[in-house]
Order: C-alpha cells, then sequence, then structure tokens
C-alpha cells in the first residue's frame, strides 16, 4: 500500500519532534522567570483594580458637575471628559469658543512688523494638560463621530499632516464642547451634521 505524497511516516515525526524540543531547551533560570511574571501579572492585575475605582471616582465627581454632557460626544467617556471639564469650568469665564480655544495654547502664533504679518505654530499658551486634554477629545470625536470622522478624511486629501489635522479638529471639537457646556444639551449627531452642512459649523 502506497503513502499519501506528502505525508509523513511516524518515524520521520518523532524524528522532527525530538530536533524541535533540542532547538529551544527551557533556560537554566526557567523557575525565576516564571516567578517573575508571576509577580508581574498580580501587579498589573491589582494595577487595573485600582484604575477601575478611580474610573468610578471620577465618573461620580464629573456628575455632579456641567462637565458631564461632555460624556454625550462619541468617543469621549469620563476621564477625557473630566480632563477638559477641569481646566474649562466655570464655562462663563469664556465669552465664546474661540477664547477656550485660545485658552488651550492650540492658536497659531501670530508674527507682526511693519513689514510682515504671518502665523507660526501653535503659541502653546495656557497650560499643556488643557490643551492634551482637548486633543484627547478630538482624537475620540475623530474615532466614533462619522462628522468628524469625514471632516478628518478631508483634511488628510488636503494633504494635511496628521498633527496638522488633528489640531484642525480640536478646533472645532473646541466649538462643540463650549456649546454643550453653555447649553447642557447632548450632543446629536444628525443635528450636527445637517448644521455643518448648511453652513453653520
Amino acid at each position: 500500500m502506497r503513502r499519501a505524497p506528502g505525508r509523513l511516516t511516524t518515524s520521520t515525526a518523532q524524528y522532527w519532534l525530538q530536533r524541535w524540543r533540542g532547538c529551544l531547551p527551557p533556560p537554566a533560570d526557567a523557575d525565576q522567570r516564571a516567578h517573575r511574571l508571576g509577580r508581574d501579572l498580580a501587579g498589573y492585575r491589582r494595577l487595573r483594580t485600582d484604575i477601575d475605582a478611580l474610573d468610578v471616582e471620577v465618573v461620580a465627581l464629573l456628575a455632579e458637575t456641567d462637565g458631564q454632557i461632555l460624556t454625550t460626544l462619541p468617543g469621549v467617556a469620563s476621564v477625557r471628559a473630566a480632563a477638559f471639564a477641569a481646566h474649562s469650568l466655570p464655562i462663563q469665564r469664556f465669552p465664546d469658543a474661540e477664547h477656550l480655544y485660545s485658552a488651550t495654547g492650540l492658536t497659531p502664533a501670530l508674527y507682526q512688523s511693519a513689514t510682515l504679518n504671518r502665523r507660526g505654530r501653535i503659541s502653546r499658551q495656557g497650560l499643556a494638560e488643557h490643551r492634551d486634554a482637548l486633543m484627547g477629545i478630538a482624537w475620540g470625536l475623530s474615532q466614533c463621530s462619522p462628522s468628524f470622522i469625514e471632516r478628518n478624511a478631508e483634511l488628510h486629501a488636503r494633504g494635511m499632516a496628521p498633527i496638522q489635522a488633528r489640531v484642525a479638529l480640536a478646533r472645532h471639537a473646541c466649538r462643540l464642547s463650549y456649546r454643550l457646556l453653555r447649553t447642557q444639551q447632548p450632543f446629536d449627531e444628525q443635528r450636527y451634521r445637517q448644521g455643518r452642512l448648511s453652513g453653520e459649523r
């Protein structure tokens, strides 16, 4: 009886099995490595427990502020909302969204002279944490909001670098966040899209 082409015989399989086992023998300190791995895993689990507890605390604290409304934005959970609200409330401090955006330091620096009027890199005025919080909201929206996903694609199609597109999205995210904080009305994707198409954004 002929053997089907390509099939291993038992003896050949055993030969290669022994060779493969010999290629990767366990290191001499295998037990110590396993112990360290188990210790690191236990530490990771404790850290996750602490993070979950802090998240519950953040949710409870945020619920008592106007910043809770930001969690209605797609891709913006309690931590992102709390980070931005912590530096933006009370929102009445800012006359409009542009003042809030300027406070984050994402507005372009303006260079002026008798013959020159040029915009440069972002000013970086204000707190870096405020700036990072807004960029985080913009990123969340760019991943989860159809309107922002579409806008992000348009910016890239125009040749913008990823960080430039993020900054541009942050400006729109700031206007949207400002409106939510002022009106305390939850985000409505359909209404926002209609407003954008009609030129209100």
